[in-house]
């Protein structure tokens, strides 16, 4: 076992600062983030996996500073944004054109799972997890410290992939709990 710190992909960052940026102008997210404490990432985002505590602590400092509605937006767009990245960096091309060949069931199916190949990219010390019955949903448990509204994050990547690849008409309900120190946010999918 490990005790080295998970480390999560660093678009968790870099699109939660874009997504700032697109909301409050670059002025006032520079000195947003030096309020709260997150100056360093000004002109100095990561271009490397990042230790997942970095992301958590930019989530918890955004929604003291922002309050939960806003950062939950942030952080949907932030998602999007990250899936947009993964759509145009990540996924093959040849990938996406079978996975939209596909009947919406099986294609979500054939998705996530490549998905689940590399979810550590994205859950760092948490779990992740799909399923199609009773309908299609996708888990992704945060076992880091962090606040329930993180679950915006993941609600938005997976939102963005599943209509461009999957359906454009998937609706996803989020429905998030505490669970001791942990958030599991489970995403039930129409698609």
């Amino acid at each position: 076992m490990s005790s080295s710190p998970s480390r999560i992909g660093p678009n968790s960052i870099i699109q939660t600062v874009g997504a700032l940026e697109t909301a409050y102008g670059k002025n006032e997210t520079e000195k947003l983030l030096k309020k709260i404490g997150q100056g360093y990432l000004i002109n100095n985002l990561p271009s490397e996996m990042v230790e997942e505590s970095k992301f958590h602590a930019l989530v918890t400092a955004l929604q003291k500073e922002l309050g939960e509605t806003a950062t939950a937006g942030i952080l949907k767009e932030s998602g999007e944004r990250t899936a947009k990245y993964l759509l145009k960096v990540r996924i093959p091309g040849p990938f996406q054109t079978i996975v939209k060949l596909l009947p919406a069931g099986l294609a979500f199916k054939v998705l996530l799972f490549a998905i689940s190949k590399n979810a550590w990219t994205f859950a760092g010390s948490g779990e992740f997890s799909y399923g199609s019955k009773p309908s299609p949903n996708v888990m992704v448990k945060v076992t880091f410290p962090s606040h329930p509204v993180v679950s915006n994050f993941y609600l938005g990547t997976f939102t963005a992939l599943l209509r461009e690849l999957v359906s454009p008409k998937t609706e996803i309900k989020a429905d998030i709990r505490k669970e001791g120190s942990a958030i599991r946010c489970n995403y039930l999918c129409k698609i």
